[in-house]
């Protein structure tokens, strides 16, 4: 009996010291951004959009229902999310970071995964997690010499498969097809096979084998960012993910209509280059009911893709011990105010999914409407690990959010070409280099169709002061 109560002792002890040793190992971080993903997501109120891991991936953390980006497009919108910092004309191009790095390096501050690298963590990443996937400049941004963020990453991978280089996979289709000429490519496909027969399904399975060497073969704590192409546009994703829609109804376009006066309202340039038989959507309610299944399509194939990583962490272990963000890089409009594509400052263009999940956060699944803002997600992982937070950036710890969902957030920030605009919990306000102003009222008013800043004179001199504030805080 006392070598069993012995036994039983030594046993409680390991049991113990281990919930100890595992209690102050420093978290892991894993990182997911998907390009061009609006909130068209059941878990952020899409309800016809089939998106069940990014949804449970909302049940086990706290969905950011009024995240904006600071820039609505893949470069500049990274930017800010890998630096904490607002960028300008000047440095919203993450490669022009390694440019000025090259001149004066003292002069730069340390991006999030520099910052947390010199801190003591393996930083790796996969896919399209600055503005080219694979993190590399050149012709076909594979050029090993010409680096996005100096000094950031451990390894930056983006496997290429049939797509020959990084810019292959970036706008390819399925089977290896590369864009050459946008005209001669179609705008969507949707083709029989597997996820891998289109390049997020190899990313997917490279980020696989990443999490595996993190949580085997290492002591560090590590910061691991995947970057999943898929929505981005072509819209190509396997039959099954499109056929997931068949039958489904689409909801109408709430605010169809190109707007009038002085707004960032542009022609879908980007959209409108690809091969699209003729059609034109902003004139065929069919066709433009047509490209929106495909968006869908895209946006389940870049969940299941989710799924997969998610479900690798756990198998390993490693979720107990990691903070999972998901993070949409900008919005993308499907025909509100008659544009196709990012690029503007409509509601739709800066407004994208924040999810952040990890094991001790209380109140599971309670999501927030608090506004927030993409250069938040770097102090707030410095928050959540223990890190010092950096003087130098412009964001704010989620940390309140995160442990009182109800808790009231700030204004969010967003620029494009000289053109600023602030988000508070009832209004959008814009300024255009001219000096015109937007203001829209999104408690009567949610789709900005109405612009009532002449009529409100008190209200668009309050905000301002504080769009000027922010503008002013930009370093």
């Amino acid at each position: 009996m006392k070598q069993i109560r012995i036994v039983f002792i030594v046993l409680i002890s390991v049991f113990t010291g281990s919930l100890i040793a595992q209690s102050k190992k420093q978290k892991n971080i894993l990182l997911i951004c998907i390009d061009d993903l609006r909130p068209e997501l059941a878990s952020f109120g899409a309800s016809y959009i089939k998106s069940p891991n990014i949804d449970k991936l909302a049940s086990e953390g706290r969905a950011f229902h009024n995240h904006y980006v600071n820039s609505p497009t893949c470069g500049a919108s990274r930017f800010t999310m890998l630096t904490g910092m607002y960028g300008t004309s000047k440095n919203d191009a993450l490669f022009l970071r390694a440019k000025t790095m090259a001149k004066k390096p003292a002069e730069v501050n340390p991006s999030m995964p520099e910052w947390f690298r010199n801190n003591g963590y393996t930083t790796v990443s996969v896919g399209k997690v600055s503005h080219h996937p694979g993190g590399r400049g050149g012709k076909n941004w594979d050029e090993p010499n010409v680096i996005e963020m100096p000094n950031a990453w451990d390894k930056h991978l983006m496997p290429v498969a049939e797509w020959e280089h990084p810019r292959g996979g970036m706008h390819g289709l399925a089977h290896g097809e590369i864009r050459v000429k946008a005209n001669e490519m179609d705008l969507f496909q949707s083709v029989e096979g597997e996820d891998t027969i289109y390049p997020d399904g190899h990313i997917t399975n490279e980020a696989l084998n990443q999490i595996d060497d993190l949580t085997h073969n290492s002591e560090k704590p590590f910061f691991l960012a995947v970057g999943i192409i898929r929505p981005h546009l072509p819209f190509g994703a396997p039959k099954k993910y499109l056929d997931l829609y068949k039958g489904v109804e689409i909801p109408a376009i709430p605010s169809p209509e190109k707007p009038k006066g002085k707004t960032t309202w542009h022609g879908s340039g980007e959209f409108m280059k690809y091969n699209r038989w003729g059609k034109n959507p902003n004139e065929d309610t069919v066709f433009a009911e047509e490209v929106r299944r495909h968006y869908a399509a895209c946006v389940s194939y870049a969940d299941a893709q989710v799924g997969k990583i998610i479900s690798k962490l756990k198998e390993t272990g490693a979720a107990e011990n990691t903070i999972v963000v998901l993070w949409g890089d900008h919005g993308w409009n499907l025909g509100d105010h008659a544009i196709w594509g990012k690029h503007n400052l409509f509601e739709e263009g800066v407004h994208s999914p924040l999810i952040i999940s990890y094991p001790n956060l209380k109140k599971k699944g309670k999501s927030t409407n608090a506004i927030v803002e993409t250069v938040d997600i770097f102090p707030t992982l410095c928050d959540l690990t223990g890190l010092e937070i950096p003087v130098f950036i412009n964001g704010k710890s989620l940390k309140p959010q995160l442990k009182k969902y109800n808790k009231t957030g700030h204004t969010a920030f967003s620029y494009r070409n000289g053109v600023h605009t602030i988000r508070t919990d009832k209004y959008r306000f814009t300024v255009h280099k001219n000096g015109e102003m937007e203001l829209y009222n999104h408690k009567t008013d949610p789709y900005e169709t109405k612009n009532i800043a002449s009529e409100n004179s008190a209200v668009t001199k309050k905000l301002m002061v504080l769009l000027s504030k922010k503008i002013n805080s930009v370093k």
